[in-house]
């Protein structure tokens, strides 16, 4: 576990390295010149004021996700059980989008933003829990609920993109999921939120260890299901929304790096939900590096100064072409 919790650290120096000078305008050895005391104004601004915060959100946001992933999935013993079917993302979404064609909030206003977007995604919680809070508790009956409560958030956001055609370009990027523009009052409001829940999240390691088991071993044991499950749905209900909130809905993240985490570093949540984390935050900064890096290709290849790709696309098409490979390849897997 040592060796493989190592081997991850230094790939995420990597691929923080590879983000740190893979946008435009910063070289190797400029980034190299500024972080030994050179540079001139504009080169400092950028690498100091505009890469290292996006490297720490992306960072943050991906362990964010893994880690409610894969309480998600323990606590619903659901293989598929994103952080979608809690109905947060698509709340966070929801909330941040109508904030911004209402005026209250907007990309020069992060704190408006974030406020705007967990509000929303406590909202989406919310109307899950009333769905299905008040029933058994059972698994399947909160995951349907929660695919339910998705489709209803994510058809009022369209609405509210209907009525309000003109924001569409201002928050086409909250749909998608993108690490762009992001500055250091986004992980000044993400860092300190992700690593209460977080905390919280691996405190709960043992009774979801047990939840991955079945109801009847955790009964078995002298553990009350059906709280365990609350506590560990209202974590990643947190941790969600938290993430929404700094780089919209990335997809896939949370729901197939739970899955590589376990593969890792076994079924024991005490190792896992860390390694996670880590696995998260590599994946989202390796994409992001890889989605700046397309970007500068696609744009001198098209001519266009001003192509960038998100992120959040990116995730999106690998996660779903690596979801499909490996259901094609094991069809009856279980969890």
């Amino acid at each position: 576990m040592t060796r493989r919790f190592t081997a991850l650290a230094a790939l995420a120096v990597v691929c923080a390295g590879v983000e740190l000078v893979a946008g435009r305008g910063m070289s190797p050895g400029v980034a190299w010149d500024v972080l030994n005391g050179g540079g001139d104004a504009t080169e400092r601004h950028i690498l100091f004021q505009l890469r290292f915060p996006r490297l720490l959100v992306a960072l943050g946001a991906g362990a964010c996700l893994a880690v409610a992933g894969l309480v998600l999935q323990s606590a619903l013993r659901n293989p598929l059980a994103g952080p979608e079917v809690t109905g947060v993302t698509p709340g966070a979404v929801l909330g941040a989008v109508t904030a911004t064609a209402l005026g209250l909030a907007g990309w020069d206003s992060p704190l408006a933003v974030v406020l705007a977007a967990c509000a929303g995604g406590c909202a989406g919680a919310a109307l899950l829990w009333l769905l299905a809070g008040r029933g058994s508790g059972d698994a399947a009956q909160t995951a349907v609920h929660g695919v339910l409560v998705s489709a209803v958030l994510g058809g009022l956001t369209a609405m509210v993109l209907l009525v309000e055609p003109g924001e569409l370009g201002s928050v086409v990027q909250w749909l998608v999921g993108t690490t762009e523009g992001r500055v250091w009052q986004h992980w000044h409001l993400l860092w300190p939120w992700a690593l209460v829940w977080g905390i919280a999240a691996w405190l709960l390691s043992g009774p979801l260890t047990l939840l991955r088991c079945g109801d009847d071993i955790a009964l078995a044991a002298g553990l009350s299901a059906r709280r365990a499950r609350t506590l560990a749905l209202l974590c990643a209900v947190a941790l969600t929304a938290g993430a929404v909130a700094a780089v919209g809905a990335l997809g896939f993240v949370g729901l197939l790096v739970p899955h590589l985490a376990v593969a890792l570093f076994g079924a024991d949540l005490r190792t896992s939900l860390p390694g996670a984390a880590l696995v998260g935050g590599v994946v989202v900064c390796g994409a992001d590096a890889a989605a700046q890096l397309s970007s500068r290709l696609l744009a001198t290849a098209l001519d266009s100064g001003r192509l960038t790709l998100p992120v959040g696309a990116l995730t999106a098409c690998l996660g779903a072409a690596l979801l499909l490979v490996v259901v094609r390849r094991r069809p009856t897997r279980t969890f």
